[in-house]
């Protein structure tokens, strides 16, 4: 494989769960579900410099590490200006799911021995993975000349495998390879992935870059959850935020699913997404 030059640090905000969801159920899942990935050259990783950093502006130095969610209004605000200066790039996909609730998809069912239980999980990790590592392609062949490898570092999280994504990238890319993808649009770039070596979780106190992942994921959770969600984070983080070659954010480095779900959404959810747009 090609060496290791880039680095994606990847971690969730709001669970996961399908089979019961808010406000249809009131004791069910979040209504929404973020996966953010913050992606940094591996040769320059500085993100525990950052993150201390971050901490001593927010007048938190004393602590070791950054968590987004129990932070003062004012010191979120700081986090996610300060990222927005960082050479780093962002990735949020944003997923609905009252339109789930009790769903079931057969074709991720038929492949649980492969994804397992989380197949939600993995699938929205599919959507980013695609962004990310078209990306890291994109910028490899700029600052190289070449395909180079990027390390997909996980937030540690209770009930997941990362054998099974390992064993689900492989699958993914024997159907790319013999053009059975089960989804029309989308696909990874395989030269960029190494599924055996190059994956791993953490938990976010061991990585300072998932600190700052978890800042993204938090921050775009924040601007669509609540009868008053407030956007003013994520819409700091529009400078890092990963574009097409043409300057496109929306649907590329944040992701809304699914698709059609702007036109029926609610005005405050919608201002985060139009405002990308």
């Amino acid at each position: 494989m090609p060496k290791v030059s880039y680095v994606a640090y990847i971690d969730e905000s709001g669970d996961d769960g399908v089979a019961s969801v808010r406000p249809i159920d009131p004791t069910g899942a979040s209504e929404w579900f973020v996966l953010s990935a913050l992606v940094v050259r591996a040769e320059a990783q500085r993100e525990t410099v950052w993150v201390r950093d971050i901490l001593k502006q927010i007048r938190l130095e004393q602590r070791r590490t950054l968590h987004f969610q129990p932070l003062d209004d004012w010191r979120r605000t700081l986090v996610c200006a300060n990222i927005a200066t960082l050479p780093v790039r962002c990735f949020a996909v944003i997923s609905n799911k009252a339109n789930m609730h009790g769903y079931r998809n057969k074709k991720a069912e038929a492949a649980s021995a492969i994804a397992g239980r989380t197949w939600f999980y993995w699938w929205i990790t599919r959507l980013l993975l695609e962004r990310v590592t078209d990306y890291c392609e994109r910028r490899a062949l700029r600052d190289y000349g070449e395909p180079r490898t990027v390390r997909l570092e996980f937030a540690r999280r209770r009930g997941l495998r990362y054998a099974h994504l390992q064993a689900y990238l492989y699958w993914l890319r024997m159907q790319s390879q013999a053009g059975e993808l089960y989804l029309e649009r989308g696909d990874l770039k395989w030269s960029v992935i190494d599924p055996i070596n190059q994956i791993a979780a953490y938990d976010s106190s061991e990585r300072a870059g998932l600190q700052l992942s978890d800042s993204i994921a938090s921050a775009f959770y924040q601007s669509v959850n609540g009868p008053a969600p407030d956007y003013s984070y994520a819409l700091a983080l529009k400078p890092r935020m990963a574009r097409t070659p043409g300057g496109q954010i929306f649907d590329y480095g944040l992701k809304l699913m699914p698709s059609g779900y702007l036109q029926r959404a609610g005005l405050q959810q919608r201002k985060i997404f139009e405002l990308y747009k």
